[in-house]
């Protein structure tokens, strides 16, 4: 992704038996933003509606970086997610979660927090995951 370069850090990276991966988000294979947000007239957040949209394709590309080292959301030990309403992603992601886990129970430790913007003004979500192989 373009912003790899710009920023100046790797997708994820393994140590040993870990894999670290960086906080993900919603964007296609060329870095544009899947489901962005809609903004007010001073470049707010203004509808948090397409929440689910962007934690379904947050995991999605997760999932793709993962496979670049053998591994797959069934590795997954923690997530971190960071959003930017606590109503919208909570009641999305028991859904989103067990579909991209498989398990109506994940066994992932998991935190939820909110943060009052994250890196793109249409952004809702980010997720930072380890997996161990």
């Amino acid at each position: 992704m373009p912003w790899e370069d710009q920023y100046g850090y790797a997708q994820a990276v393994q140590v040993g038996d870990t894999i670290y991966v960086s906080g993900q988000l919603s964007h296609d294979d060329k870095g544009n933003m899947v489901g962005p947000a809609k903004l007010d007239a001073s470049g707010r957040i203004a509808d948090h509606a397409n929440m689910e949209v962007q934690m379904r394709q947050t995991y999605a590309n997760a999932k793709k970086i993962l496979a670049r080292f053998g591994a797959s959301l069934a590795d997954v030990v923690e997530e971190v997610l960071y959003v930017t309403d606590m109503e919208t992603a909570f009641a999305a992601a028991g859904p989103v979660r067990k579909e991209a886990y498989g398990s109506q129970k994940p066994k992932v430790a998991s935190t939820i927090l909110v943060t009052p913007r994250l890196a793109l003004p249409t952004q809702l979500i980010e997720i930072k995951f380890v997996a161990k192989v």
